[in-house]
């Protein structure tokens, strides 16, 4: 393995882990794995992502922002979290997505936090998918 990526796993490797403390432990965490510059480039991209409504300009944001393999696998994250909420088992959600049992568990502890960005995002498509059935 090069050095760059070696340097890019622990980059990774830090970046997963973000998400597996506390909120409070998060913020901490990720003085350690972002420069300042980058915190303010995301926090600069998320503040302006909470701001459009129009789904195709976010639509197009990320598939300037990103590959498609990135894609897939944010596409596959959000589809495993929502079939933990349903109560599927984490074994049954690896074979239909064809993913490891840690990125479920890790998905799965994150939606048994409280205050879960999961959760409520979970929640918000939920409301949004019986408003559209009505």
């Amino acid at each position: 393995m090069n050095r760059n990526e070696n340097k890019t796993n622990k980059t990774a490797n830090k970046t997963d882990n973000l998400t597996e403390t506390s909120n409070e432990e998060n913020s901490a965490d990720a003085a350690d794995v972002f420069s300042s510059e980058q915190k303010a480039a995301l926090s600069e991209m998320f503040g302006l992502l909470s701001r459009t409504t129009d789904s195709s300009v976010i639509s197009d944001f990320f598939a300037c922002l990103m590959t498609p393999s990135e894609l897939v696998d944010l596409a596959t994250r959000w589809l495993l979290v929502k079939e933990i909420d349903t109560g599927t088992t984490q074994r049954e959600i690896a074979k239909k997505f064809h993913i490891s049992l840690c990125k479920i568990t890790r998905g799965s502890k994150e939606l048994k936090k409280d205050g879960s960005a999961f959760k409520k995002f979970i929640e918000l498509s939920k409301a949004d998918n019986d408003k559209q059935r009505k």
